[in-house]
């Protein structure tokens, strides 16, 4: 095991500097890697991927271990980006970092790391994995409030049979504090967040230069025209802010929510307050994704996730054929979004998940159920 090389994904933050520690410190042989899956275009607002990568390295010279640098920007353009753009051009909300996650960080990143002579990768994911004779399990990390397994539900067997998440033992505050006692220039560095693509930048006006503005009508649930929208594609399902319809007398005064997309007719409905048109209590999910490389049963019962940070809704999962599964929720759930993620769990195992096709929100493509 001792002569066995890893490959810690090195991505310029604390997470990932602490994962590549762990390593170390465990007297694995280790190096690291850093990937570039974005080509900036401005110099404002864009990933700093330049000042990532030296973080990177920083952090590899300290623990006097190898630094690679690999470009996957191609890769992340074609399997990735094109497939973003394609979801929101039919009116879906896509979540790229699940697919960066199957595509990059697990199928690229790997074969580059086999590439270098390793056998096994690791990264700075706050998750976990064990095995036994019957397989091997996704499990929630330690800290379950920065647990990422939403985002990696589409790991199979054959990757989680290579790959260590250091960190997904640890709370995030002890993470911290081994950057800093390691002397990491990472140990204070801001949490990423939101997509890397796009950054810093307002997401509308990154989306229009992929998605030139179509505009159409907004109008409210009793079909009363309201306003104008530069594009059905730049909304998601329980969106407020960017409407400008609020103020209006004929109002209730409460702020007006997304609750429906046409595409096909360049709508977008909006309803005010808590409205019920927003709730469902079943969704259709398709591209299904078994950690165990199968599912539980046809029929079962478990929690699930429509969106990371969601608390656990209980439901039953059911297949309707060979990529279709419908999903039962006990209670109804606010703002279930096409295109997005629900990732199935039976206690801290992570079971897999899918995308969301359709719920049966009044405005979700399903019909209720008599």
């Amino acid at each position: 095991m001792i002569d066995e090389l890893t490959i810690a994904g090195v991505s310029g933050g604390v997470d990932s500097s602490v994962a590549a520690l762990c390593l170390a410190r465990a007297g694995r042989r280790v190096a690291g890697m850093f990937m570039k899956n974005w080509e900036e275009d401005d110099a404002e607002g864009t990933c700093p991927a330049e000042a990532d990568a030296a973080d990177a390295e920083a952090v590899c010279a300290l623990l006097g271990i190898d630094f690679h640098t690999r470009n996957f920007a191609s890769e992340y353009w074609d399997e990735v980006f094109e497939q973003f753009l394609a979801e929101h051009r039919a009116g879906r909300t896509p979540n790229p970092d699940v697919l960066c996650n199957r595509e990059i960080k697990f199928r690229t990143f790997l074969d580059h790391a086999r590439d270098l002579g390793a056998t096994r990768i690791a990264t700075g994911h706050y998750a976990r994995v064990s095995g036994d004779a019957s397989g091997w399990r996704l499990l929630r990390a330690r800290d379950t409030n920065k647990d990422q397994t939403y985002f990696l539900h589409t790991l199979g067997q054959s990757q989680l049979a290579v790959t260590d998440f250091p960190v997904g033992e640890l709370p995030k505050a002890e993470v911290r504090r081994l950057a800093a006692e390691a002397g990491f220039v990472t140990a204070e560095k801001k949490d990423s967040t939101g997509i890397c693509f796009i950054g810093e930048r307002d997401f509308r006006g990154f989306l229009a230069r992929y998605l030139p503005p179509v505009g159409g009508d907004i109008r409210s649930a009793r079909g009363e025209r309201l306003g104008e929208h530069p594009g059905v594609h730049f909304f998601t399902i329980g969106q407020r802010q960017g409407l400008g319809v609020g103020g209006r007398r004929d109002g209730s005064g409460e702020a007006w929510f997304v609750v429906g997309k046409d595409p096909a007719t360049r709508t977008l409905i909006v309803d005010q307050g808590d409205s019920a048109l927003l709730y469902s209590t079943r969704l259709q999910a398709a591209a299904i994704s078994w950690v165990a490389g199968k599912p539980p049963a046809p029929r079962f019962a478990c929690t699930a996730k429509t969106r990371y940070r969601q608390p656990d809704q209980r439901c039953d999962v059911e297949q309707l054929d060979d990529d279709c599964w419908q999903v039962r929720f006990e209670t109804a759930q606010r703002a279930v979004t096409p295109g997005q993620s629900v990732v199935f769990y039976d206690g801290d195992i992570c079971l897999g998940g899918g995308i969301i096709d359709a719920t049966d929100a009044a405005y979700g493509g399903l019909e209720k159920a008599a």
